[in-house]
């Protein structure tokens, strides 16, 4: 990973809390923390995230789960892989973005748009993915589809606004978010043409492209697209960026 967002100078407008994306954040620790004892405890079968998971096989008819595997309708896992995580660096790598950035989005959406925009760029992730190789019989796990169109939703509304990052994981910077979230969405595209890594990078292109028309749709009356005057962090309503 290129950088990683520490905290953005970027105050609430329009909401106390940012209520929906702290349930969201508690939603992904929470199954994380289950399914890791569940495992301990042998609850859950080691291959679980079948079950759980989103195949693009599966979902596109060339393949079948056994029949132990099929605990949900096909169509649900577009959310449920959303909320598994191969490991705990993987998890925090999502999070971390969501933390940082999800909930000025939330802010511009309302709670309860901005849970429809956070499904919809997962469901969006997923299907771009199985579109991209309908035969792959691999399970997508991970909230990327989801952060992705997360980070071009804030790059949408607050291209300005000016957030802490640890490039290469060692050298902190204070940029302006356009510079930051710009490269993080030329990264992607970049890394999905070039096939490259272990990591689904037609996930993360499909959430950034549902994110790129659902802010607009989603967004509440009056809020701008592409606000070049972020409210400071110290705002005396609502709270500053997480």
């Amino acid at each position: 990973m290129v950088f990683l967002p520490l905290h953005d100078a970027n105050g609430l407008r329009r909401i106390r809390a940012p209520f929906a994306t702290r349930a969201i954040l508690a939603v992904n620790l929470g199954v994380f923390a289950v399914t890791f004892l569940a495992l301990r405890a042998g609850w859950l079968p080691e291959a679980y995230e079948i079950s759980y998971g989103y195949i693009p096989a599966v979902a596109s008819g060339l393949a079948d789960l056994p029949p132990a595997y099929r605990i949900l309708p096909q169509p649900l896992t577009l959310v449920t892989y959303s909320v598994l995580h191969l490991d705990l660096w993987h998890l925090l790598g999502n999070l971390v973005f969501l933390f940082v950035l999800a909930d000025n989005v939330e802010d511009a959406m309302g709670p309860w748009r901005f849970v429809l925009f956070y499904l919809g760029c997962a469901a969006a992730g997923a299907l771009f993915h199985g579109a991209c190789q309908p035969d792959s019989q691999a399970t997508l796990v991970g909230a990327s589809g989801a952060v992705s169109g997360t980070v071009m939703a804030y790059l949408m509304l607050h291209p300005r606004a000016k957030i802490w990052i640890l490039a290469f994981l060692r050298v902190p910077l204070r940029l302006p978010a356009f510079l930051v979230l710009a490269a993080f969405v030329l990264t992607q595209l970049v890394f999905f043409v070039a096939g490259a890594g272990d990591y689904s990078y037609a996930a993360h292109v499909g959430g950034l492209a549902a994110g790129a028309v659902l802010t607009p749709v989603l967004r509440q009356p009056g809020v701008p697209l592409f606000d070049w005057s972020p409210r400071p962090a110290n705002a005396p309503t609502g709270e500053g960026g997480a």
